[in-house]
């Protein structure tokens, strides 16, 4: 059987998603010490080094050992050290392997440009910012660990957990420990019951249903556990958006939908499903509830939870006056 290739000498991790950066330098040093169990890990911040520095990190050390260097923030580098850099990786010892860091942006993009002509193997870790990409990272991570998820279960999970990939990617790992590898609704409630049951989330998943006394409950119990009444008032403006989006798209395939809405299916569908007891008028007052309430939570109001109760009165008074 033939020996694998030898690492790639030179890797560019462009983004600024901690946690997949992380992984991705996991992974060049997992690669490399497949090879050379032996192999050092050096970090630095690019900014501290000086081309000398550099220069005597990527030469070959007495005994041939395997290095990984890596160099975080490569961006806030200056001209000097980022024209060492391009050169220097060019023609790096054998068994070095140099991991340049570029959170990706506009500043220092010459650099990135210059290694990606230059020939480095490049791994994109963006910031995930949309609810369709978290969706996707907890099901990538569901898979990772061995396990499925069902689709209604994805959406629990982050409105229980919160967005914090890290967070995310733990609750995923240990759900599919304690399942053993099928993750539903029920059992991210049952392993989460304190946070998913009192998450803004879940007191505008109420409103809009129209359940009022559901409402109140989770809405007490949010602030008990210490959720932000901001948040909560972002999330009943974010149910009351949702609802109007979907109305106006009328009642086409979810999937379809999604793409053309910027949303998962299973939100769509949920929405689909809540929007035929509202009015337009109805949403109407709803968006000017929860847009004063927004105001309330943020130092208009003296009681950020009272203007929240009557919010929450007030948009499912507009539910039920049909």
């Amino acid at each position: 059987m033939s020996a694998p290739p030898p690492p790639a000498p030179l890797r560019l991790i462009l983004g600024e998603e901690e946690l997949l950066v992380e992984r991705a330098v996991e992974q060049v040093v997992a690669e490399v010490r497949a090879g050379e169990p032996g192999a050092e890990l050096r970090r630095y911040r690019a900014a501290d080094l000086t081309p000398v520095d550099l220069a005597d990190n990527l030469s070959p050390s007495l005994f041939a050992e395997g290095r990984v260097i890596v160099l975080q923030a490569a961006h806030e580098v200056g001209k000097e050290l980022a024209t060492a850099i391009v050169e220097q990786s060019a023609d790096p010892a054998d068994g070095i392997v140099l991991v340049v860091l570029h959170a990706g942006g506009a500043r220092n993009k010459a650099l990135a440009d210059a290694l990606r002509k230059g020939g480095a193997v490049v791994t994109t870790c963006n910031r995930i910012t949309r609810s369709e990409e978290r969706s996707d990272f907890v099901r990538s991570e569901v898979r990772r660990a061995g396990g499925r998820i069902a689709p209604a279960a994805v959406g629990v999970l982050i409105e229980a957990v919160g967005s914090d990939l890290r967070e995310l990617a733990a609750a995923a790992g240990q759900l599919v420990a304690d399942t053993g590898g099928t993750v539903d609704e029920q059992a991210v409630r049952r392993y989460h019951r304190g946070r998913a049951e009192a998450s803004g989330f879940a007191v505008a998943d109420k409103v809009m249903a129209g359940d009022r006394a559901g409402a109140l409950e989770a809405l007490r119990w949010a602030l008990v556990l210490g959720v932000a009444p901001v948040l909560v008032a972002d999330a009943l403006a974010d149910g009351v958006r949702t609802l109007a989006r979907v109305g106006a798209a009328g009642r086409g395939d979810p999937n379809r939908l999604a793409g053309t809405l910027g949303m998962p299916p299973w939100k769509v569908r949920k929405a689909q499903a809540q929007v035929r007891a509202w009015q337009p008028e109805s949403l109407a007052v709803a968006f000017d509830a929860a847009a004063e309430v927004n105001a309330d939570v943020k130092g208009a109001a003296a009681d950020a939870g009272y203007a929240l109760e009557r919010a929450v009165l007030r948009i499912c008074a507009a539910r039920e006056s049909r």
